[in-house]
C-alpha cells in the first residue's frame, strides 16, 4: 500500500470516526449496572451488620436487659457464620488471582 498524504488524510479521518462511536459506548460495568465490586460492597455490609446485631444483642444481656440466652447465642452464630463465609470467598478470590498471575502468556 503506497503511502501519501489523500491515505494518510483519509485513516485519520477513519481513526477519529471510530473513536467517536466509541466514546458513545458504555463499559460492561456500567451497562451491567452492579458488578462484582458492588456485589462483594454489599455483602461485606451485610456481615458488618449481623456482627452488629451479635454485639448489641451480647450487650443488651451482659447489661441484664434481655433474659434471652437463645437469641444472643444465635445472634453470636450468625455472625461466626457470616464471617467464616466471608473470609473463604476471600481466601477463594486470592487463590483464583495467583493462580491467574502464575499463568504463562
Amino acid at each position: 500500500m503506497k503511502v501519501d498524504s489523500s491515505n494518510l488524510l483519509e485513516l485519520r479521518s477513519q481513526i477519529i470516526s471510530r473513536n467517536a462511536e466509541l466514546q458513545g459506548v458504555k463499559k460492561p460495568s456500567e451497562a451491567a449496572g452492579a458488578g462484582f465490586g458492588n456485589a462483594l460492597t454489599q455483602a461485606i455490609d451485610s456481615v458488618k451488620a449481623t456482627q452488629a446485631d451479635a454485639a448489641q444483642a451480647t450487650d443488651a444481656f451482659e447489661r441484664g436487659d434481655s433474659q434471652d440466652v437463645a437469641g444472643m447465642m444465635l445472634a453470636r452464630q450468625k455472625s461466626s457464620l457470616a464471617f467464616q463465609a466471608t473470609l473463604q470467598v476471600r481466601n477463594k478470590v486470592l487463590s483464583a488471582y495467583k493462580d491467574v498471575m502464575n499463568m504463562p502468556v
